[in-house]
């Protein structure tokens, strides 16, 4: 029976495809305008990769079909008819330190391989407006965590409400974070100190899209503030475990999708930090806000994507107080981060339906960009990554990674290293 069903579905589209193709001949003869062609071209190549989607197996996930601002495996369950869903990524990633600082002292690192993850996607969908969906993460071969599990419920067909354990809706790789879905070998620092990825907290919100746009508006518990460093927010996560919840914050999200291949967007985060913490009998709020722009665009072979991301941190010598900094170790009142990559794709024209990707990356990081009166900022937190490298793709959802990176401090502490990863999808 399934037999019968593909193929009659396999019929049906290549009539539709022929369908589109009749007029072609019409045109040609008729001299028809670039336009015309153009949207035909465009049809076709839709049909074709519906063929070849119903011809792999309707279980097989495109490394290019995010669902609802998530990524492939982690939006299976929202194609699935009813029941339940399983997918899953993992990486593995080795790493080797340059022996000196690039100021010529002896770094003292070690060169490491790491089973860094494996995760597995878990959903059940009650019907065509109630679904469930989790993402269990083993890293380092032993520590578990949920990354995320909630519930969504469409109100409408473009609007929906979303409650559990939320993934933050800020930059490109907190939400679209699985290994064959972006280039480079390790997540950018930008989204790691600025924007601690993963960040996910307990909240409820509203999600939407339209035909040419999609957006994210939660409620969450914050950060625990007395957990922050001179070297960004990342310890101020609470990962939904006992989370305080004195102080909530607010996230939100805008993205531009009219344009195939193209994510264009900003998103922002702000909530008090302290939870209830007092000093002098006074309270302490450490209001933290996050700013992102970001692009990402993956057409005709190129691999393109930016993101510049700021945060401040308000109360900056009350909570260094709390936590008992001082000096450089101090907690940054102004944060910054940015970077730029591009990789393009030499197999795209070659008969091969493999991927070979050289990617360029430069990101600058500042986490002290601004400090409280009476505090330093350390040089060795303005930080310069220049990362090269390439990847190979066997198919879509499998990716082999390349790189190195050149790491430059104002204080002349960076080490460099050469990297590679193994990752996948399903």
């Amino acid at each position: 029976m399934m037999r019968l069903v593909l193929s009659c579905r396999v019929t049906i589209a290549l009539t539709a495809l022929l369908i589109s193709l009749a007029p072609v001949h019409e045109l040609h003869a008729q001299d028809a305008d670039s336009v015309r062609l153009a949207e035909l071209e465009s049809r076709i190549e839709a049909v074709t990769r519906e063929l070849e989607r119903m011809q792999l197996g309707r279980d097989v996930v495109e490394a290019d079909s995010s669902i609802q601002g998530l990524g492939p495996a982690a939006s299976k369950v929202y194609r699935v008819n009813q029941g339940v869903s399983l997918g899953g990524y993992g990486e593995f990633l080795y790493e080797n330190f340059a022996a000196n600082r690039e100021d010529g002292s002896g770094s003292g690192a070690r060169n490491q391989a790491d089973a860094l993850r494996v995760v597995l996607y878990v959903g059940y969908k009650f019907n065509d407006r109630l679904l469930f969906n989790s993402e269990i993460e083993i890293e380092h071969a032993k520590e578990s965590f949920l990354e995320f599990a909630y519930l969504d419920y469409r109100l409408t067909d473009q609007v929906g409400i979303r409650g559990g354990l939320l993934l933050a809706p800020l930059g490109l790789v907190n939400e679209l974070h699985e290994p064959p879905i972006f280039l480079g070998t390790e997540r950018p620092l930008t989204e790691n100190r600025i924007i601690p990825t993963t960040w996910r907290e307990n909240g409820i919100g509203l999600f939407g899209s339209g035909d040419a746009f999609s957006w994210r508006l939660y409620v969450m518990n914050s950060f625990n503030g007395t957990k922050f460093t001179a070297g960004g927010l990342r310890g101020g996560r609470q990962k939904g475990a006992k989370a305080l919840a004195e102080d909530m914050g607010v996230a939100a999200r805008f993205d531009y999708t009219g344009t195939p291949g193209l994510i264009l967007g900003v998103s922002g985060y702000t909530g008090e930090t302290a939870q209830g913490q007092e000093l002098a009998n006074q309270p302490v709020g450490g209001r933290v806000s996050i700013w992102d722009v970001h692009l990402d665009y993956k057409k005709r072979g190129w691999d393109v994507r930016g993101v510049v991301a700021g945060a401040q941190v308000s109360d900056v010598t009350a909570m260094n107080s709390l936590i008992g900094l001082e000096g450089a170790s101090g907690i940054g009142s102004n944060m910054l981060g940015w970077y730029l990559q591009a990789g393009y794709d030499l197999l795209r024209t070659s008969a091969s339906t493999h991927q070979l990707i050289p990617y360029l990356r430069f990101e600058k990081v500042n986490t002290q960009r601004g400090v409280a009166a009476g505090f330093s900022a350390s040089p060795a937190n303005d930080l310069t990554v220049t990362s090269i490298g390439a990847a190979w793709r066997p198919v879509t959802q499998v990716i082999a990674k390349l790189g190195y990176q050149i790491h430059s401090t104002a204080a002349n502490t960076g080490v460099n290293q050469l990297n590679a990863s193994l990752g996948w999808l399903f």
